[in-house]
């Protein structure tokens, strides 16, 4: 999917503006509702645009800790531990990877005995051969795509 200046400028608002509503952004961009709705649908249908909803804070729903865990599976079973992941409602996000392991996930817990807790409960999963596990101590660099919007936003003005 090509995103021209246009598009960018709508992802930046989108971004950085989030609850504002659409004739707002069409005012603070200077183009009809009706072009600005057309892209909006547009990169939604193209999946550029993959949801609207608030971001929430793991550590504000007491959560704070924040681990990363390695699963290796035994071969052949990949599909029914990630479905089984699903269920583990302190895994916010878990990917098949390369590398040290087959599955990579993000793990949320209240404190220390917790994500032991959690990891218990991962290691008890039929096809978990064993788990590898890292805490992150800070964020250093928050969620964001703001930078990456306006990389490939300056790419498709150069062509």
């Amino acid at each position: 999917m090509t995103v021209d200046e246009l598009d960018t400028r709508i992802l930046r608002l989108l971004l950085e503006r989030p609850r504002t509503s659409v004739r707002e952004y069409a005012r603070i961009l200077g183009v009809a509702r009706g072009t600005l709705q057309a892209r909006l649908d547009r990169l939604e249908r193209d999946g550029v645009i993959t949801g609207t909803g608030p971001a929430l804070s793991p550590a504000a729903l007491g959560h704070p800790v924040l681990a990363f865990v390695h699963i290796e599976v035994t071969q052949g079973h990949l599909d029914e531990v990630g479905d089984a992941l699903a269920a583990v409602p302190e895994i916010v996000e878990a990917f098949s990877i390369t590398g040290g392991g087959d599955l990579l996930t993000r793990v949320v817990a209240r404190d220390a005995g917790h994500l032991e807790d959690v990891i218990q409960q991962l290691i008890s999963l039929p096809g978990v051969v064993r788990t590898r596990t890292e805490v992150a101590l800070r964020e250093r660099v928050p969620h964001r795509l703001l930078p990456l919007v306006e990389s490939v936003g300056r790419s498709a003005a150069r062509k």
